[in-house]
């Protein structure tokens, strides 16, 4: 009784805020809009999501977000793995509490600084990145896809390094000494020792760079240059076509649920 009382609290909270917002989103996204006084008309049709389904600007937005944050939660994954690996199974107990709270020192720093500082190192011809790497004949990618991915990869990177961190704190050490007794090499215990059993860390981590990617526009405003994704379309209608910016809202929403859906089918979420 304690307990349901406990709990009623935060879980009208969750509906009313959460699932109520995303109910609202639906239903919005099926109204249209008078293009005289632009007013919202309460009538429902499928009119959005035929121009969204049928333009292939649209379609192009929706494939190029999808790209950039499956290619933002791979570059956090590879670099998250190693980096944590290090933390909880070789750096001493001291070296290790300094690492975390390393890794969660840019979490404290304000997002909008943390972008407009890749700004200044992207910035072809001025910035720091074309400075260093000019003598070698490299240059900035500047601002487009490439930089937003980089940019979204370390805005999130300590989100996929802290469960991978505690999901190999919890690994034990004589795992992986078997496998080496049994003559495995480091890329095979990797494969076939660590990452099955850091899986639910893995896909914890992945939840948090994919959808936080995925919903993402301010980077593309600031380091994407004229690329655009779908929180940007959703941000330029917001004012002058709320039915139609809630329908794309809908498409990062759908994906994040079928993404759920497939992992809860792995048995992931059942791990954590």
């Amino acid at each position: 009784m304690r307990l349901t009382a406990l709990l009623t609290a935060p879980v009208l909270w969750l509906v009313v805020a959460y699932l109520g917002a995303l109910a609202m989103l639906l239903v919005t996204a099926f109204f249209t809009i008078d293009s005289f006084t632009g007013n919202v008309i309460q009538q429902f049709n499928f009119g959005n999501f035929q121009d969204m389904l049928t333009d292939a600007a649209y379609k192009n937005v929706v494939l190029r977000t999808l790209g950039i944050a499956i290619s933002v939660t791979f570059f956090c994954t590879v670099l998250a793995i190693p980096m944590a690996f290090y933390m909880a199974k070789i750096a001493r107990p001291k070296t290790q509490k300094i690492l975390v709270a390393l890794v969660l020192t840019p979490l404290w720093a304000s997002y909008l600084v943390k972008i407009y500082a890749w700004r200044t190192m992207l910035e072809p011809g001025n910035g720091v990145l074309d400075w260093l790497l000019k003598p070698i004949g490299i240059h900035s990618p500047g601002f487009g896809g490439p930089a937003i991915i980089i940019g979204l990869s370390y805005l999130w990177l300590p989100y996929m390094i802290l469960p991978i961190y505690a999901g190999l704190e919890r690994l034990p050490n004589n795992l992986l000494d078997a496998s080496g007794d049994l003559g495995a090499l480091n890329f095979y215990t990797l494969r076939k020792v660590i990452l099955p059993l850091i899986f639910p860390s893995l896909v914890a981590g992945s939840m948090f760079t994919f959808s936080l990617s995925l919903g993402d526009y301010i980077t593309a405003q600031i380091i994407g240059g004229k690329l655009q994704m779908l929180g940007n379309v959703v941000y330029q209608n917001f004012s002058i076509n709320l039915p139609f910016a809630a329908t794309i809202a809908t498409i990062p929403v759908t994906i994040m649920a079928l993404y759920l859906y497939l992992v809860r089918r792995t048995g992931a979420l059942a791990s954590m």
